[in-house]
């Protein structure tokens, strides 16, 4: 079963060429990208996980106006198929008509690379990044058998050009998408492609040519911090990622609280954000959403972790599956949330198949925390704001909220 089966729910009555349309829950709008892809590559902090090709500054907004169908999406294709375009120019022309700014078109060999980025694969240079307080992007994180690591960046080393583009000021998600070798009406390069980057390290600058590599990373990672806390870092909702935060909880120290890190998260799975949250809940509801007018629901399983005090580290990257998670455990109390607000993704895409293989995707709703609260275009507010040092506020808050009684 594919990565976009496992979490989808089928409509009967498919008109024209939509064949197979299916509701995809992958609030991260879809090519993943977004973690671990050429989507999904190279992250970061800001980023790492990185957003869907498709995320662009200026989307944050759902478009203005009318919100196109996937049945538009499915007539408008038909008639450029029969004026003799290919299926995804065909799906290109519907998705430009439809005026959704997250909509987007995939050709067959795009779409499997999305599916393969859902089991944690990409195809990268193996390093994350985040935004400085100055502007700068910096190294977050280094893959040690990546392009990156091979040829010598660390963490802590700034990014100052990629193929003699300048990206200090630009947001994550520009650079990522430079990273990834996109350009206007197309993907992520392929593997074996080069990329050079300009670095710097205190005085030294240099130049470093790299050559993308199809990489596998484990996007969950746990470590132990100051006062015995376990350090939860989650850079994506990949196939299994539910369950490997179920079993970090489960396995921490008696007592330790847990600090659930979802910085750069671009989202993913939904099926694995549900597991995720209900590693911390006892049941109950997770998120509401909308598909062509009709509400539905997503819970927790029972069972969950309550005791453990929690703290969930958020920034402008995080978005998406990672922002339903962060709203469910803010609106029912679990946790304090710290960092900076969140990217503001919470739209549902569906995906209309063409004869081709071709799939072109027009967003059809949108989910609310269960609190009611909108995620699309205003993002969640943290319930203590920080840029600087985020991550020891947090592990300070969550040592105030002491160990269960």
């Amino acid at each position: 079963m594919s990565g976009l089966d496992r979490f989808a729910e089928r409509f009967s009555g498919p008109r024209r060429i939509r064949r197979g349309a299916t509701l995809t829950l992958v609030f991260a709008s879809v090519l993943v990208t977004g973690a671990a892809t050429g989507s999904w590559s190279d992250a970061a902090d800001d980023g790492r996980n990185e957003p869907p090709p498709s995320v662009r500054s200026d989307a944050f907004a759902p478009p203005e106006g009318h919100v196109g169908t996937a049945d538009e999406a499915a007539d408008a294709a038909a008639e450029a198929m029969a004026d003799g375009k290919s299926g995804k120019e065909a799906a290109e022309e519907a998705v430009s008509r439809s005026g959704d700014r997250w909509g987007s078109v995939y050709s067959p060999g795009e779409f499997q690379e999305f599916e393969k980025a859902l089991g944690g694969a990409y195809t990268g240079v193996g390093l994350w990044a985040r935004r400085a307080a100055d502007g700068h992007i910096e190294v977050s994180r280094v893959q040690e058998d990546g392009p990156a690591g091979r040829a010598g960046i660390r963490e802590g080393d700034r990014l100052r050009t990629i193929d003699g583009k300048r990206v200090t000021g630009r947001p994550v998600t520009e650079v990522l998408a430079l990273l990834r070798g996109e350009r206007e009406g197309r993907r992520g390069a392929r593997e074996g492609t080069p990329v050079v980057l300009g670095m710097e390290r205190g005085t030294r600058a240099w130049r470093a040519k790299l050559h993308r590599a199809r990489l596998s990373t484990d996007s969950v990672t746990v470590t132990e911090v100051s006062g015995g806390a376990v350090l939860i870092k989650v850079d994506a909702f990949t196939k299994g990622s539910g369950e490997a935060v179920r079993a970090a909880v489960r396995e921490a120290p008696a007592g330790a609280g847990i600090l659930l890190d979802l910085r750069g998260n671009s989202g993913g799975l939904v099926s694995e954000a549900v597991t995720a949250t209900s590693a911390l809940v006892d049941g109950g509801l997770i998120a509401t959403y909308d598909v062509r007018g009709e509400q539905k629901a997503l819970h927790a399983e029972r069972g969950g972790d309550t005791d453990r005090p929690v703290v969930a580290l958020v920034d402008g990257g995080t978005m998406s599956a990672a922002e339903l998670l962060t709203g469910a455990l803010q609106d029912r109390g679990r946790a304090v949330v710290v960092g900076s607000k969140t990217f503001g993704k919470g739209s549902v895409q569906m995906p209309s198949r063409l004869p081709d293989g071709s799939v072109a995707e027009l967003t059809v709703g949108h989910y609310r925390t269960p609190s009611g609260r909108a995620v699309d275009g205003q993002g969640i507010t943290p319930d203590l704001e920080a840029e600087d040092g985020a991550e020891k506020r947090a592990e300070t808050v969550l040592t105030g909220l002491g160990p269960p009684s």
